[in-house]
Parts: C-alpha cells; sequence; structure tokens
C-alpha cells in the first residue's frame, strides 16, 4: 500500500524505520533530510521536529542494517544493491593473499638460502671465538679495589 493512501492512525503505528523503507521503496535513494521531511509531514508533526530528532533519525539509519548510505550521501535500502560488489572485492581480497603468499614464499627461499649457506661452512673454516681477547683479563675481589683507590 502506498504511503500517501495510508491513513495517519496507521502511519502513526509504524516506526520511523518502517516508513522509511517505505518511502525508499516508493520514491528511491534520498538524503537523510528529505527523508525525515518527508516522515514528518506524513505524521503531520510541527517542523520543529524535523530539528529536534533529525539527530537521533540519523543515528537510527546508520545503525540499522537494512539501510545503506551511497557515494552521494543518499539512503537507500540495501536490498535494492546487487552483491557483485562484493564479489568484486572478494576477488581483490583473494589477490591480496595471493600477493601475500608470494611474499611469503621469497621469505621462505631467504631462509632456505640461509640454511643452505651455513651447510656450505665447514668445520675446518676458522672463526674468531674472541678467546683471545680475554687471556689478559684478570678478576679482582672488592677487597682489592677498595685498596687501589
Amino acid at each position: 500500500m502506498s504511503l500517501d493512501k495510508m491513513k495517519k492512525e496507521e502511519l502513526e503505528l509504524l516506526s520511523y524505520k518502517e516508513i522509511t523503507s517505505l518511502l525508499l521503496e516508493e520514491k528511491g535513494a534520498m538524503n537523510t533530510l528529505d527523508l525525515f521531511t518527508n516522515i514528518v509531514e506524513l505524521l503531520g508533526l510541527p517542523k520543529s521536529t524535523i530539528e529536534k530528532k533529525i539527530g537521533d533519525y540519523y543515528t537510527t539509519l546508520t545503525t540499522d542494517k537494512n539501510f545503506l548510505l551511497l557515494a552521494d550521501g543518499k539512503w537507500d535500502l540495501r536490498k535494492n544493491h546487487t552483491s557483485d560488489k562484493v564479489v568484486k572485492a572478494q576477488e581483490q581480497d583473494d589477490e591480496e593473499d595471493e600477493e601475500e603468499e608470494e611474499e611469503s614464499d621469497s621469505k621462505t627461499d631467504l631462509i632456505e638460502e640461509e640454511e643452505d649457506f651455513d651447510s656450505q661452512i665447514s668445520d675446518e673454516d676458522e672463526f674468531d671465538d674472541g678467546d683471545d681477547d680475554l687471556k689478559d683479563l684478570v678478576v679482582l675481589d672488592e677487597e682489592d679495589l677498595e685498596l687501589e683507590q
């Protein structure tokens, strides 16, 4: 049934969300102010209601998953929009996953190269283990330190 043909008593029984859904079905996408102005006029409320309650109305729209805010700032019913955008977003996510896998593979390759390098080093190779630097060190007790001062 059309909103214009509904009696005021019937409209008063509907919530703002229900009236918004009916408005969007009939008229298509609309901005917040136009939607709320239509609701106020349909219910016969004073114009001051717009200024007092539009913030609450906007919050209602943003928190309800049935409504979708479009790029041009207009609201529409989520069911009016196809899921091909979701499919495209999924494809992009898949591409990102593939890139992450490629990065992961390259990191794995680096680790494998590092392991290959480590296996090429033999026990015969000389390493500076630093023991030569420590041979001249002497350990002093606290008493010896006090005597020197």
